[in-house]
């Protein structure tokens, strides 16, 4: 039987090798993996070019640990998870505290920056040095978290745990003010430094000046209002603040009312003396004055040059308000007054200190000791919703209870000066608001109206500094 050999069922009518049924089952399944891909694909549609931004903000999905968990021997990072992809910010943490994402965690008690680390979707924290052992931590997250489209987030965060250490329990509550500003101070840095370990913990204040900071370990407090100029949550040599020591005696506890100013230890200098009218001057000073200091005129002496002849001193007394316009009874001289300064330093208004009463501030009180007791139970911050937002917000508009820093004084003579006069001023036992006292003195030059007799002569050095060198005062 020499005929062609019959092709059996695994061999291809082509003459190709047969397919083994492992190779047809191979085949089987790229097919079928191509298919469902291809379907996933129908099925992932994408939104057309051009359709509607997204203007959702990040939300935050979950933290860890939990607020007032015991950790002893606590090695993690404390982590905020969030809904989606968070941005890092163009500046990248580096220890520095410039980093966009170390601006926006205060991590206490610690006087480092701390670890922050960007995960994409989450965000870590930890101490630069470590956790230590028996210690009360406090993170907490500022407003301002934003996604890769920069939606930022309003909402911010607190955890507080402990590596060992009993369980916080007490609150702090005040208000911080610009006392130079003569204003609410917002976004104060709030520290309170635990005694006597000196460990530092810090918050801020709303926008109103207020903080409510808690829950804090038990103990005796030196608490600080700062004004953080440079916004790197630290209290810097050259910025203002004022502090106050407390000893919490319950669960919330009320601090005094704090007024920032900047400290310093240099006595006062007259920096300038103007004519405000005929028998009037204001003194401006290098550095704002105690506004507390009696006044009068025992404090000053003024004398004509150059012959050094005595002019009689009516009043000294702290600023008051005047007119803008010419000042009035400068006879034919009329010169005008300085221009309304609009500036925080200028922006001075007349205090009467016999009218100032504190604040009534005992409901409000009550109302933010309620939203903070039930904080405590969650370790985060208090509500400022609802009536505890409304008695924060009624409250905001009270003014403060001290008079305002001024850092200039009206003299008043009981003799006219005339134009191209100069006097030598002498005062004694000036405070700063810094307590320093000392005994600064310039020269009130009187200025010759443009195109008077005998203008040209006199002008020019009149209010130079080195006037006083010119003339040496009788012994």
């Amino acid at each position: 039987m020499g005929g062609a050999p019959l092709r059996t069922s695994r061999q291809s009518s082509e003459g190709h090798p047969p397919i083994s049924r492992a190779a047809t089952k191979q085949w089987s399944r790229s097919a079928a993996a191509a298919a469902l891909a291809a379907l996933a694909a129908c099925a992932n549609i994408q939104p057309p070019p051009g359709g509607p931004p997204d203007t959702t903000p990040p939300e935050l999905a979950s933290v860890y640990p939990e607020s007032l968990a015991v950790l002893p021997g606590f090695k993690g990072d404390v982590q905020f998870r969030f809904n989606e992809v968070v941005s890092e910010g163009t500046s990248p943490s580096q220890g520095l505290g410039t980093g966009d994402l170390e601006k926006l965690v205060i991590l206490s008690p610690t006087d480092r920056v701390p670890d922050i680390g960007w995960h994409r979707s989450r965000i870590s924290a930890r101490p630069a040095e470590g956790w230590k052992p028996n210690r009360v931590y406090r993170v907490e997250l500022l407003p301002g978290i934003s996604d890769v489209r920069q939606n930022k987030a309003k909402f911010d965060d607190v955890v507080t745990f402990t590596t060992g250490a009993p369980l916080p329990r007490d609150t702090l509550t005040g208000r911080v003010f610009d006392w130079k500003a003569g204003s609410p101070a917002p976004r104060a840095l709030v520290e309170a430094v635990l005694q006597p370990d000196s460990l530092p913990y810090r918050a801020l204040a709303d926008s109103s000046g207020h903080f409510s900071f808690g829950p804090l370990p038990h103990g005796e407090y030196l608490v600080f209002g700062v004004l953080d100029a440079n916004k790197n949550f630290r209290r810097d040599p050259r910025e203002a603040f004022d502090t106050v020591r407390i000893r919490p005696e319950s669960a919330v506890t009320a601090v005094p009312e704090l007024y920032a100013f900047v400290h310093d230890t240099l006595p006062p200098r007259l920096t300038e003396a103007s004519p405000s009218d005929s028998v009037t001057a204001t003194l401006t000073f290098a550095q704002p004055l105690d506004p507390f200091q009696k006044l009068d005129s025992s404090l000053v002496s003024v004398r004509q040059l150059p012959d050094s002849t005595p002019v009689p001193v009516v009043s000294l007394a702290f600023q008051s308000a005047q007119p803008a316009g010419l000042a009035p009874g400068l006879g034919a001289f009329q010169a005008p007054l300085r221009p309304a300064d609009t500036t925080a330093k200028a922006a001075i208004k007349p205090v009467d200190t016999t009218a100032v009463r504190r604040a009534d501030t005992t409901a409000a009180k009550r109302i933010r000791a309620l939203a903070d007791s039930a904080a405590l139970r969650l370790g985060k911050r208090a509500d400022t919703t609802g009536a505890a937002g409304a008695a924060a917000a009624a409250a905001a508009t009270r003014a403060m209870n001290r008079p305002a820093l001024t850092d200039r004084l009206v003299l008043k003579v009981g003799r006219p000066w005339h134009p191209g006069d100069r006097f030598l001023i002498d005062l004694t036992g000036i405070r700063t608001v810094s307590g320093t006292a000392g005994n600064p003195r310039g020269v009130l030059a009187i200025p010759v109206p443009k195109g008077a007799p005998g203008a040209d002569s006199l002008k020019g050095d009149s209010l130079k500094a080195d006037s006083l060198k010119t003339h040496k005062p009788p012994q």
